[in-house]
Parts: C-alpha cells; sequence; structure tokens
C-alpha cells in the first residue's frame, strides 16, 4: 500500500492505494469508523492486497490527517473521497464503510449514485430519518461534553473493550485510541463534531436510497448504541440482505475477519463481476 496526501482547503487527507489486481474489475474501498484509522482494516488489506484494486484512508481529522479544521460536513467528507477516487482512477468504487464510514458511504451513494458499483455496511446503521428517534438526535449534538467528562482511562477501557470481542479487535482498538493519549481534548472534539455531522445529515431528510447492490454486515454482539436494532429494521424495510456475525461486536471486521472478508470477496465476485 502505497501513502499519498491529498490537500484540502481544511486540512490534508492521507490514504493508501494499491491498484494492482490480479483481475480487472471494481476497486474496492475501506472507510474505517469514527476515532478508528486505517489500522482498523488491516487483516482487510492482509487479505485483498493484490486481488482488487484497494483504498483505506485516516477520514478527515483522525490520525495522520490532523491537523484539520473541524468544520466540515458529512456531505464535505463523501465529496473529498469522491475526489480522491477520481484523481486515482477508481471510477467503479465498492464502499465497504464500518460505522461512520458506513455513513459516509451512504452520503456517497447519495450524492453520486452513478458512480458507485456496491455498497456495504459494517455494523453501521441508515441515514434515513424515519429510523431514528428525536431523541437520539438531540443526543447525537451532544456528545463532545461526555465525552470530555469520563476519565482518559476509563474512556481507553471502554472505547476499546466495548466496541470487539476477540482479543486481537480489542487490542487493536486500544492502539488506535492511543493515538489521542495525552489530548483527551482532541479526542472529545472530533467524536462530539463526528457525532454532530452525523445528527445534521439524519435532519436533511434525504431520501439516501442505495440503488448499487449493496450488503448489511452486523455483529451479533453489538451494543454500540442501538446498532443492532437499526440494522433488523434497515433489513426489514429496505430488502438489502443481511449478515449477522456470530459472537462479533461493533467492530466485527476484526472480530471475526475472515468470515468478513470472505462476505466481501463473495458479494463482489457473485454481485459485481
Amino acid at each position: 500500500m502505497l501513502e499519498k496526501i491529498y490537500d484540502t482547503p481544511l486540512g490534508q487527507i492521507h490514504y493508501w492505494i494499491n491498484k494492482s489486481a490480479d483481475v480487472s474489475g471494481p476497486q474496492l474501498v475501506l472507510l474505517p469508523g469514527l476515532t478508528a484509522d486505517h489500522r482498523l482494516f488491516e487483516k482487510q488489506v492482509e487479505f485483498f492486497e493484490g486481488k482488487c484494486p484497494l483504498f483505506v484512508w485516516d477520514a478527515p481529522g483522525h490520525n495522520l490527517s490532523w491537523p484539520f479544521e473541524l468544520s466540515f460536513t458529512l456531505a464535505d467528507k463523501a465529496r473529498w473521497l469522491k475526489e480522491i477516487l477520481d484523481s486515482e482512477g477508481f471510477n467503479e468504487p465498492v464502499i465497504a464503510g464500518q460505522s461512520m464510514g458506513g455513513y459516509v458511504g451512504q452520503m456517497f451513494c447519495e450524492l453520486f449514485p452513478e458512480t458507485i458499483k456496491g455498497f456495504i455496511s459494517i455494523d453501521s446503521a441508515p441515514l434515513q430519518k424515519q429510523y431514528m428517534t428525536g431523541a437520539e438526535i438531540w443526543l447525537l449534538k451532544r456528545m463532545e461534553p461526555v465525552y470530555r467528562h469520563y476519565p482518559w482511562k476509563t474512556l481507553l477501557r471502554q472505547g476499546s473493550n466495548g466496541v470487539a470481542t476477540s482479543g486481537y479487535g480489542r487490542e487493536l482498538m486500544r492502539e488506535i485510541m492511543m493515538t489521542y493519549d495525552g489530548d483527551q481534548n482532541r479526542y472529545s472534539r472530533l467524536a462530539g463534531q463526528g457525532y454532530r455531522i452525523l445528527a445534521e445529515a439524519v435532519e436533511e431528510d434525504l431520501p439516501y436510497e442505495i440503488k448499487c447492490p449493496a450488503l448489511l454486515i452486523c455483529g451479533t454482539e453489538d451494543h454500540a448504541g442501538s446498532c443492532i436494532r437499526y440494522n433488523k429494521a434497515w433489513h426489514r424495510k429496505s430488502g438489502i440482505p443481511i449478515e449477522w456475525i456470530q459472537g462479533a461486536g461493533h467492530n466485527s471486521n476484526t472480530d471475526e475477519p475472515d468470515i468478513v472478508n470472505h462476505l466481501i470477496d463473495d458479494f463482489i465476485i457473485e454481485k459485481l463481476c
């Protein structure tokens, strides 16, 4: 994977890309969740590198994509992603987004429906307003003080143990969170801004219709918010197929990487090739 940098008016975005592939076909775009970074997908990169063109980033404000002015919207992230993919010749992207990455993917579907070839949600949830209560939206806008209130050691423990059930998944998330060790202010601002732009995107009440082939993936032990409830309703109302990953938490791609890798691989082969 080759590291590159993309300049925006608010800061630089670091991303990693490998265009080599055994066969021609769609390109896999991996988008990590809020406060996580490109390392979240290290098992997916290991599996897919060389099999298909591959992209992963540190989202704006995250890890190496810092300093970054936190005044952007979810739509801004999707537009920057489109600009980067266009510059790299990724004209048939399959977006696999974990948690917040899944929301970016849905915004990409909304803004560029003719570009995206496939969408995979990994422990994410629908952006449509119908799925979320007014109280949930209200709370999302006010998360930054919550993160400031907790002692850092508590956040570190809950942030790593609460999103994964496997030793590997927990240790990886702890390693990622240690990026912000000694700067809880930055971590709190980043998390608060992420939840706020999510709430604002939901409040826009756009269609957020997924017109391309799609797949939902969710861990049976995903206790991040109401993710399981959202995914059940999303599957029921949209008809998008869902795969439940037994025993996996919110980061199911780190708890059961082999299962998730093969689900993504099968999706690309069966739906897009």
